[in-house]
Order: structure tokens, then C-alpha cells, then sequence
């Protein structure tokens, strides 16, 4: 691996000028969520919420539109056409109206995995001018065309796999990317040009010239939705303008110190998603105080 520094300060988070407004702290576009997978869009939203976003909007499938927006009324939604439970890529021209008056985009959580999503997906990540998250349902679409993830546009793009997903879309073997874990994030994050938020115990964030390895976090995280929760947090950073690698990097640490609060009172066994978002206010006071 060619040099490459190594980073062990974390960044400030965005700053909170007390004579703001809500359009101070960016407004989101989250795309997620299909019939069975509805969870997916509720947990991202809600902690791209706690994670300090202005505005939010939920791009969701029409048959589970109603269950996200009365998840919570802090966001809007908006229903796009579906086949199956799954978005259909004729939603291309309601998502690329509404991300004009955003400031981030976030992508795949629960999504699902049809041809449809899998096209609606890709031509997301290649038009999109703001900075963009891709997680979960996003990444998949992308396996077999993964030279597809060098996007051409200057907006910066986060990719969020964990080993399993990175292992098929390199078309290697889960043991062999572990073994060197931080060699092969570096490379996919040359490769495409991203910053890549490799998950997992130590999770490595790299952009190809820098790398930051994270020391937060317990395995209470290694459950269904701790994903989620991790895209709507770092999509909440990037609408409130900060800069890619450092949004990850932040997420990754503030994300794993919330499960760390979770698991002291909970225990990691017994750990739900939903006390993680929970345990942001305590993790935002313990970094604020530091």
C-alpha cells in the first residue's frame, strides 16, 4: 500500500450557531425502504434526526408511506411508484425533482433487491450532485458492475459495507478481506474514488489517502437496523455540510459510543436498534463536554 495517513483526532462535529434556523443544518433526501423492509426507512430517519438535520424527507415505497410518516411528524415523505413492494426506476424523475432543494442524499436501506431498484439506484449515484451515502439495498445493485462506482460528478460519495458486501462486490472471499481489512478499503476507496466506511469490529474509514481505524462500539451492534441507523446519521453530517471522510469518521466513532452507552446499562445482548438512537442525546453530551 502507498503511503497513506493515518488519522486518530476526530473532527469536530457541525457547528450550532445559537441564531440559526432549521435551513442552517441542511435537509436530507433518505431513499429507503420497500413493503417488507419499512423498519429500514424508520430507523435511518430517526436518527438522521438525532444526528442534527434541519429538514428531512423520506422518499419511501407507496405501500408503507403511510407507517413511515406516522413514525414521526418531524419529516415529510414523499411515495414513490412500486411493483412488488419495491420502488420501481419510473420514481427516477419524482427523486431527482425532490434532491434539488436538499443538501445530502442517503440510499439503500431496505430498498430491496430487484432489477428495477438495482437500475433506480445506479442512476442515482451517477446524476446526483449532492453528497451522497449508499448503504445496504444500494450497494448490492452495484454487484457485478462495481467499475460503475467511479462516479464522474465532484460530489463526494460515502460507501458504508459491510465485509460481506464488500467481499461480493470485489468478488472475493470474506476471509480473505478480513485478513487485511484495511489494505482492501484502501484500494475500492482508489478504486472509486469514495470514501469507504468499512464496518465491523475496528470498522475502517478511508478515502484512499487518508485512513482513521475506530475504537467505539461493542457487538450489540451486530444486529439488524445498527446499519440503518449508521447511514441516517452520516447522511444527517453530510446535509449539514461537512466533509465526507470526516462525516464518516464522526459517525463511525459517535455511532459505537452510543451502542458502548447502550450495552453499560443494557448489556450488548440484549441491546434493541431503537435504545441506540435513544442513547444519542447521552452520546452528544459526553463529545460536546469533551
Amino acid at each position: 500500500m502507498n503511503a497513506i495517513e493515518r488519522v486518530a483526532t476526530l473532527p469536530a462535529p457541525p457547528a450550532r450557531n445559537s441564531e440559526s434556523h432549521k435551513g442552517s443544518f441542511g435537509h436530507l433526501l433518505l431513499v429507503a425502504g420497500s413493503k417488507t423492509m419499512s423498519g429500514a426507512a424508520r430507523l435511518s430517519a430517526l436518527s438522521a434526526l438525532r444526528g442534527g438535520v434541519g429538514l428531512l424527507t423520506v422518499a419511501t415505497a407507496e405501500s408503507v408511506w403511510g407507517i413511515v410518516a406516522a413514525e414521526n411528524p418531524a419529516w415529510m415523505t414523499l411515495p414513490l411508484a412500486e411493483q412488488d413492494g419495491c420502488c420501481r426506476l419510473q420514481s427516477l424523475s419524482v427523486i431527482e425533482s425532490a434532491w434539488e432543494r436538499k443538501t445530502a442524499l442517503a440510499v439503500g436501506p431496505g430498498l430491496g433487491q430487484t432489477p428495477e431498484v438495482a437500475d433506480l439506484v445506479k442512476v442515482c449515484y451517477s446524476r446526483c450532485p449532492l453528497p451522497l451515502v449508499l448503504d445496504a439495498d444500494g450497494l448490492n445493485a452495484f454487484v457485478g458492475h462495481v467499475d460503475q462506482l467511479a462516479c464522474a460528478l465532484e460530489a463526494p460519495r460515502v460507501l458504508t459495507p459491510h465485509p460481506g458486501e464488500l467481499a461480493r462486490l470485489l468478488g472475493i472471499e470474506v476471509r480473505e478481506l478480513q485478513r487485511d481489512r484495511e489494505n482492501v478499503a484502501v484500494k475500492f476507496a482508489r478504486q472509486t474514488g469514495a470514501v469507504v466506511l468499512l464496518k465491523g469490529a475496528q470498522t475502517v474509514i478511508t478515502d484512499g489517502d487518508r485512513l482513521a481505524v475506530n475504537g467505539t462500539g461493542n457487538s450489540g451492534l451486530a444486529r439488524g437496523g445498527a446499519g440503518d441507523v449508521l447511514t441516517g446519521l452520516i447522511g444527517a453530517l453530510l446535509a449539514q455540510g461537512m466533509e465526507a471522510f470526516s462525516a464518516a469518521q464522526f459517525a463511525a466513532h459517535f455511532h459505537g459510543l452510543a451502542a458502548d452507552i447502550v450495552a453499560t446499562e443494557k448489556t450488548a445482548q440484549a441491546m434493541l436498534v431503537t435504545e441506540l438512537i435513544d442513547a444519542f442525546p447521552a452520546a452528544w453530551k459526553r463529545i460536546l463536554a469533551s
